[in-house]
């Protein structure tokens, strides 16, 4: 196995283990949250560039849920014509699309927020589904990691409430779970539920049990990245980490976490050259890798490596 073996998530059949993960394009997109030419731009030079996988940037559930200003959109049907053509890319080039699902969320305030207003919340969600599912997507990626919404309900630090939405830790995947139950119906073997996962929630234990806990949920690929940080970690390295150990640290999470689950799981996080992305693939620490500056950087870098890799091994990649 190499970072150019094909894997089958489902039906969908990516032709290598590269992905692009979802990185936000602000300079793309207006205030109005549509998709506009330059943004389909991109998503053709990535697709065109032989990815494995495309993961669209966080597509926000509603209007005041916004990470910026100049976000897409999918909080309601006006958004679904121009995520159709972004979806027509991947079936163009036969790369597989999810498209990440997001809401900022209230940071440490989650505790305090009001439980209709997460009733509604999850509506949102469940609906944005339901959009992606119309514009023609493979499927959707959660965005459940990097301190927003479902990440600070997941975090033992953050969602200190009483209600159904924390406590516990069943009660803090809550939201997830009941998402993941209330969207059933659209899921099949053509559609995929990816999650983009806090591995450090605030600690690897925590999100070892996260992962085992959404795999037992029905979620059929983990993109492994940050959440909410020990607050007595004040190094750059949030977690303890392996001296030896020759990637970023949120990198090493994901190798962890592939341990426990049986589901494919990408890693990310500065990882740049063909060298290290095949030394992650090959040896088994990873099912996928995702290049985002590299990709931002040279959208053909799929191309790039396979001449990287002939270099280095001899071995020439159609």
């Amino acid at each position: 196995m190499n970072l150019f073996t094909p894997l089958d998530i489902k039906n969908k059949k990516l032709k290598n283990r590269v992905v692009l993960p979802p990185l936000v394009r602000f300079s793309m997109v207006g205030k109005d949250g549509l998709v506009t030419e330059e943004l389909l731009e991109w998503y053709k030079d990535v697709a065109e560039g032989g990815t494995g996988l495309i993961i669209v940037e966080a597509s926000c559930v509603a209007e005041d849920g916004k990470l910026r200003d100049n976000q897409i959109g999918i909080w309601d049907d006006s958004f679904i014509d121009g995520l159709s053509k972004v979806a027509e890319i991947g079936k163009k080039y036969e790369v597989p699309m999810l498209i990440q699902i997001h809401h900022a969320g209230f940071k440490e305030k989650v505790a305090e927020v009001a439980e209709e207003v997460l009733d509604k919340i999850l509506d949102q969600f469940v609906e944005a589904f339901k959009r992606a599912k119309k514009a023609g997507f493979d499927g959707v990626e959660i965005h459940g990691a990097h301190t927003y919404l479902i990440s600070q309900l997941n975090s033992r630090i953050w969602n200190l409430r009483d209600d159904k939405y924390g406590g516990t830790f069943e009660k803090r995947m809550y939201f997830t779970e009941e998402l993941v139950n209330r969207t059933k119906n659209i899921f099949d073997e053509d559609f995929i539920l990816g999650y983009r996962m806090g591995g450090n929630e605030p600690e690897l234990e925590d999100g070892i049990a996260i992962a085992k806990y959404l795999e037992k949920i029905g979620v059929d690929l983990i993109h492994v990245s940050s959440g909410v940080p020990n607050p007595e970690k004040k190094q750059e390295i949030k977690i303890d980490i392996p001296e030896n150990f020759e990637f970023d640290w949120v990198v090493y999470l994901g190798t962890e976490i592939k341990k426990h689950v049986n589901i494919p799981v990408i890693g990310v996080r500065n990882i740049k050259t063909e060298e290290q992305a095949s030394t992650l693939i090959e040896n088994g620490m990873l099912d996928l890798v995702a290049i985002g500056r590299g990709m931002i950087a040279r959208p053909n870098w799929v191309e790039f490596a396979k001449k990287e890799y002939y270099k280095r091994t001899g071995e020439k990649i159609k």
